[in-house]
């Protein structure tokens, strides 16, 4: 036989050798005792953290909702700079229909009886002037009120502005009313309706729960405690739960999140698929770094005057936007994801041979002759004896 044909026999014999495992048996305690207590944390994983926390046997769904909500209340206002008011959920819920939210009116700046006419701008580094060369005809700002004519006119005494042409008189809204006008607000109630479904098993539930009959949801009111299942909320108490106070907030206003997390498992506790509540304030309020804060906007109400001239009543208003945010899944056993756990599982345990090995490898005193009867080289000299120890299953 050549040296060629020889060299490719043994590179053939090392490519479609066979290799199986060799067992041997270590009577070492501390072996053993790192063996099962590894054996352990993994079925405690499996079964403890990823069965019954996780729930990875289940099959889950996520929830699709909807949300109508209805606010009431009444108040009272007596200013100067408006007539004697009484207002009811047509005044102070603007707009009357919201996405999955609704805004309440808590405080505002009224400005009334403005007229398409000219007027002095108000004063700020843009828009005062000495002579009309300072004022440019047509120009707009966006933080004006108004197109300038191009003349230069008396704001006070001593200011003069460039004139504008604009609804007059000019908003001035740097002082805010404090406390909050429409303060009895807190007091004003909302009715939230919520329906999900949850498609793939076919479930729908509402946060009107079966339970409840028109002559308790006349009467409830949300408390966490004697009354967790009513869907009926006093706004102090919602921003109360959120760690607010009304008072503070309806001054400059803000933006405050209902939470309802549906997180269901239809297992065995279908019956148990109740909504959760939690309230938190989601706009900034942090006290150095904020700048422009609260929510507000403006909305105008119009009139005719008896001679036809059209006028209008500006209204600055602050308050509290109410988001009514639902998430949450549900959870029903599944044979394939039960599978795949079960097959990680299984892949886990496989791995701990591996790592006694490791271990018994690297850091016993015995390593050597560990490695010794727990590695076999196959040669073409000792071919019998290695199909003997191959076939042997294991040594002490």
């Amino acid at each position: 036989m050549s040296r060629s044909a020889g060299c490719c026999q043994k590179t053939l014999h090392y490519v479609f050798d066979y290799e199986t495992t060799k067992t041997l048996v270590i009577p070492n305690i501390g072996v053993g005792c790192i063996f099962r207590f590894t054996q352990l944390l993994v079925l405690l994983y499996v079964v403890g953290y990823v069965c019954v926390v996780q729930k990875a046997y289940q099959d889950t769904d996520s929830v699709i909702s909807s949300v109508t909500t209805k606010v009431k209340g009444f108040a009272y206002t007596n200013t100067s700079d408006m007539d004697p008011r009484f207002w009811d959920g047509a005044d102070y819920i603007i707009p009357p229909q919201g996405d999955h939210s609704f805004f309440v009116l808590t405080n505002m700046v009224v400005t009334p009886k403005q007229t398409q006419s000219r007027c002095p701008e108000l004063p700020n580094p843009s828009t005062t002037c000495v002579d009309d060369c300072d004022c440019i005809e047509g120009r707009t700002d966006t933080r004006g009120n108004g197109i300038q004519t191009g003349l230069c006119v008396n704001y006070s005494q001593t200011v003069q502005t460039c004139e504008v042409l604009a609804w007059c008189p000019l908003e001035i809204d740097t002082q805010i009313p404090e406390p909050a006008m429409l303060a009895a607000a807190e007091n004003f109630t909302v009715l939230i309706k919520n329906s999900v479904t949850f498609p793939k098993f076919n479930v729908h539930r509402r946060n009107i729960l079966p339970h409840i009959n028109s002559s308790y949801l006349k009467r409830c009111e949300f408390n966490r405690k004697t009354d967790p299942d009513c869907p009926i909320f006093r706004l102090k108490h919602i921003l109360s739960e959120a760690g607010e106070d009304f008072q503070d907030m309806a001054v400059k206003g803000g933006v405050l999140g209902i939470i309802i997390d549906w997180s269901c498992d239809l297992d065995w506790w279908a019956r148990k698929c109740v909504p959760k509540y939690s309230f938190r304030r989601l706009d900034n309020k942090h006290p150095v770094n904020n700048v422009a804060p609260g929510y507000n906007f403006r909305f105008a109400k119009y009139y005719k005057t008896p001679d036809g001239e059209e006028t209008r009543t500006l209204i600055k208003a602050y308050g509290i936007r109410f988001d009514v945010i639902v998430f949450g899944t549900a959870g029903k056993f599944g044979i394939v994801p039960t599978i795949v756990n079960l097959g990680a599982a299984l892949a886990f345990l496989s791995l701990l041979p591996a790592v006694s090995d490791w271990f018994m490898l690297t850091c016993l005193s015995k390593k050597h002759y560990y490695s010794q009867h727990k590695v076999t080289y196959l040669s073409e000299d000792t071919e019998a004896e290695s199909i003997s120890m191959a076939t042997s299953y294991g040594t002490r």
